[in-house]
């Protein structure tokens, strides 16, 4: 892929994040496993290269992540035979206690981790029940509109 391509779809994805939650119910009711360890660490994204991801460990099932300079919960929410996490604002305001569900994605090596936010065209933001969130979702598995483009980060090397 060419790296300026990546740069601009990995921007795009930045500030599809951070323009705000979307749901008012997470994907599941509760976690749907526990932690994978595999993802708490730095990892750096964004168009530079240079932007922070922070993920640590919460509890058994949820993580809590630092990402600019936001607080988010997040916690694995499976679905369809996807690996997915539900993603809650901690941040006070409009957002807070509000959830984006991404897929993830880690590579063998452990060392690129690609997230991909649900996408508000193909499911609504104004959706308050979770079961019409999830009929959706299964609706659209095959959908490539399902998922905004990619976000990567890569795992820094201590």
């Amino acid at each position: 892929m060419n790296s300026r391509l990546l740069l601009a779809g990995l921007g795009a994805a930045a500030a599809l994040l951070l323009a705000g939650c979307n749901y008012d119910v997470a994907l599941t009711e509760k976690p749907t496993r526990n932690l994978d360890e595999r993802l708490i660490g730095r990892w750096y994204g964004g168009e530079d290269g240079k932007e922070p991801m922070i993920v640590r460990q919460l509890d058994r099932a949820n993580y809590v992540v630092a990402f600019d300079n936001d607080l988010y919960r997040a916690f694995h929410t499976d679905y369809a035979d996807m690996a997915l996490v539900s993603v809650e604002s901690l941040q006070p305001g409009s957002d807070r206690g509000k959830f984006v569900c991404m897929s993830w994605l880690l590579s063998a090596d452990g060392n690129q981790l690609t997230l991909r936010s649900v996408s508000t065209k193909v499911i609504p933001e104004d959706l308050k029940d979770r079961a019409e969130i999830q009929k959706l979702i299964k609706a659209n598995l095959v959908n490539p509109a399902l998922f905004n483009e990619p976000m990567v980060f890569l795992r820094k090397q201590t």
